[in-house]
């Protein structure tokens, strides 16, 4: 690496941390003092301030935002003889999760400008077996969902709203999370919303949906020791709610400063025209650049290159679902979903957060040019 070279991080947790130390090494100092680490009073509070925030009657936090996934399908009793549609190129959580409720996770191909479902292959692939569609709002741009509902609508499927990348993104005004039957969200470090741990929350309208999740994250229980359904142990830690409390009052201002990122980022990459395909965002929604994804034939070659230069990467995802050894037995072949096989093994993800500044972005580009 140059003398000269900026150091770029993929992500900036460490700046985030010294930007909000006054307010929350006293409140984990209280948690702690409290010793009241499972279910504390913290992450009761936090529910009700995330489904304020989004906009909904409902909010149940989990472990992880896989446990979220499968506990929002559970909840719906999905399971063995079942089949969920989701996309063939977003995270494994989102397939684990139908995995694990016995049902059956049929893939569908996406759509090249936005990489999120091709409603009318979602159409193709309902038969009788099919109960629910997972739409996934991948790198924070919501699925085109007026037309999905419509579908589910005709059908009488459910819809469980992957959001684990959408934190306060909007479609025609209203947050990701609203349109489900049931969502779910992730926690993950490096989220929008992030804790300093795993954690997952699900959001719901139905207060059928809310008591019977509150039962499945606890043991089944309703009360200590009255297990009235097998559930599980997928329980969001107080420490980590109380430090989500915090971050959730910065996160429509940290949105926005990605937002300009974002902006930043295809003006002086307009340049590259023809080298370089940048994000495309659809009319109606308001994009939350969880990551900002670029494509270019010449990926591999530049990731290399911009570490060398001190800029971190990443690609979200190099290698499809249905590619993926664990899921072989889908019966899935290479060339079945040609435009998500096409786009793996061109993305490349570029440094996004929100204390990212315009000089790094400057030095990204430049940089880029250089190679290409």
């Amino acid at each position: 690496m140059s003398k000269n070279s900026l150091k770029v991080p993929f992500v900036d947790l460490k700046t985030q941390y010294q930007d909000l130390r006054s307010e929350l090494e006293p409140r984990l100092k209280k948690t702690i003092e409290d010793c009241h680490f499972i279910l504390g009073e913290s992450v009761n509070s936090f529910e009700k301030e995330f489904a304020d925030y989004c906009g909904t009657e409902y909010a149940v936090s989990t472990s992880s935002g896989t446990a979220a996934l499968f506990l929002a399908l559970s909840s719906l009793g999905i399971g063995k003889g079942d089949e969920v549609i989701t996309a063939a190129n977003t995270f494994i959580a989102t397939v684990l999760a139908i995995h694990y409720t016995g049902a059956r996770p049929v893939l569908v191909d996406v759509e090249e400008n936005t990489y999120n479902l091709d409603i009318n292959k979602v159409k193709k692939a309902i038969n009788k077996k099919t109960r629910a569609i997972v739409p996934v709002h991948l790198y924070g741009q919501p699925v085109d969902m007026q037309p999905l509902l419509k579908l589910a609508k005709r059908y009488r499927l459910k819809i469980v709203e992957d959001a684990c990348q959408a934190h306060g993104a909007e479609y025609k005004g209203r947050k990701t999370g609203t349109f489900g039957d049931v969502s779910a969200f992730s926690f993950y470090p490096g989220k929008n919303l992030g804790a300093y741990g795993d954690g997952g929350m699900v959001v719901t309208n139905s207060a059928r949906i809310k008591d019977k999740m509150l039962m499945l994250r606890d043991y089944g229980q309703k009360r200590k020791y009255q297990h009235l359904i097998k559930g599980f142990n997928a329980r969001l830690d107080t420490i980590q709610a109380e430090i989500l409390r915090v971050k959730l009052s910065h996160l429509d201002r940290w949105n926005e400063s990605r937002r300009l990122s974002a902006k930043k980022y295809n003006f002086l990459l307009n340049n590259l025209d023809g080298y370089v395909i940048t994000p495309s965002q659809i009319p109606e929604v308001k994009h939350v650049w969880h990551l900002y994804v670029i494509r270019t034939k010449k990926r591999d070659v530049l990731q290399r290159y911009l570490k060398e230069n001190g800029i971190f990467t990443g690609i979200h995802y190099p290698i499809p679902i249905h590619l993926q050894p664990a899921f072989s037995d889908l019966g899935y072949k290479k060339g079945e979903f040609p435009v998500t096989e096409k786009v793996a093994g061109e993305i490349l993800s570029l440094p996004m957060y929100p204390e990212l500044r315009d000089e790094q972005i400057e030095y990204v580009v430049k940089k880029i040019e250089g190679c290409l």
